[in-house]
């Protein structure tokens, strides 16, 4: 979404190293937001291009997750304005292998999450938590379905979670579902922006209160769970942020850096091994950048395999017994030079004993 407070946004981010007073504004020590504004670059090492969007209908991807039933498939939806209330399932090769249509009225979805549904099965949950209004609406509601087990296209209605913030209306770009327990969270799009938590029980006919429980970066566009809940991450129109969530949400930051260029970077997901992070774009054939995490910013399931990997290196065997050789030829001039030694001091004290 591209609203005239975000093009203002953009040119105040441009001057803020000509307007330190700015700066002042943040406060350090509530929660993680503040001025972190990566404003994007080539992105750590080894990122790269994972897929483009073959689909000219993905004009507006605001979204994504990976499939929790299909290998190598992500879900995506449209942004704002004159789309069809649809969500696509596309393949590593940014193929659209099917598409859902959602028979409801669309407001403005800016989220999607793969999680566990109340059934206990997985379901797709889309976000329509976005308000082109500053929070004019009164409340936004989260969709969901099951996850076709046969991909294919389809038409149903979805379930419906409606939500209201505690401190008044808010626009909000980013969800997360923490794969561990369900607890869904929304992330205001703001120049002091929130992280919202909904109640552990979800009532799926009334309202449900999202409460603040942490600050997040400037202008937050998504937001996503590692596969095993350690990690999380909020991305901006610039970089991204990553938490340690081990103990939950508010989590403690592990790294914040650039992500590659885009037109409008909207969408982050982990991959389905926690290694790295893909990152979209609006725009027609936008690309999903698949960005490598390191060190702490890795999952603890990725972390493991890491360590596993660094702690069973291949031996050479041939290689391992080169040294035994040269420390034997490196020994004998030592050995051959004491020898030489005794021989002189024993020779000096035969001589002594000769002349006394």
């Amino acid at each position: 979404m591209r609203s005239s407070l975000t093009l203002v946004a953009a040119a105040l981010l441009a001057l803020a190293p000509a307007v330190p007073a700015v700066a002042a504004t943040a406060d350090p020590e509530d929660g993680t937001g503040g001025f972190d504004y990566p404003r994007g670059s080539e992105g750590p090492e080894g990122s790269e291009i994972a897929f483009e969007f073959q689909d000219d209908r993905i004009s507006e991807s605001s979204g994504l997750a990976p499939s929790l039933l299909h290998e190598g498939v992500w879900w995506t939806h449209n942004d704002s304005g004159d789309h069809p209330s649809e969500v696509y399932a596309v393949n590593e090769d940014g193929e659209t292998v099917a598409t859902v249509t959602l028979n409801v009225e669309r407001r403005d979805w800016e989220a999607i999450s793969v999680a566990q549904g109340p059934d206990g099965v997985p379901a797709v949950f889309v976000g329509d938590i976005g308000d082109n209004f500053g929070g004019g609406w009164p409340s936004v509601r989260v969709y969901h379905f099951t996850e076709p087990e046969v991909l294919g296209d389809s038409a149903l209605d979805p379930s419906v979670f409606t939500f209201t913030y505690e401190d008044g209306g808010r626009d909000a770009e980013g969800m997360m579902i923490d794969p561990r327990n369900g607890r869904l969270y929304v992330v205001s799009k703001e120049f002091a922006g929130s992280v919202y938590v909904a109640p552990e029980n979800l009532d799926p006919v009334g309202e449900n209160v999202l409460t603040r429980v942490d600050s997040a970066p400037l202008f937050a566009t998504d937001a996503a769970f590692s596969p095993d809940g350690t990690r999380y991450a909020i991305r901006t129109y610039w970089g991204v942020s990553v938490y340690d969530g081990t103990n939950g949400v508010p989590g403690r930051p592990v790294g914040s850096f650039d992500l590659p260029e885009m037109d409008q970077g909207e969408s982050v997901a982990f991959t389905p091994d926690g290694s790295a992070l893909m990152a979209g774009s609006e725009g027609a054939n936008s690309p999903v950048w698949r960005v490598p995490l390191s060190g702490e910013q890795l999952p603890e399931m990725a972390a493991d395999t890491e360590d596993a990997a660094e702690a069973s290196p291949v031996v050479d065997e041939s290689a391992a017994e080169e040294p035994e050789e040269a420390d034997a030829g490196g020994a004998l001039p030592l050995i051959l030079g004491g020898a030489a030694v005794a021989v002189v001091l024993i020779g000096a004290i035969v001589l002594l004993v000769r002349r006394t």
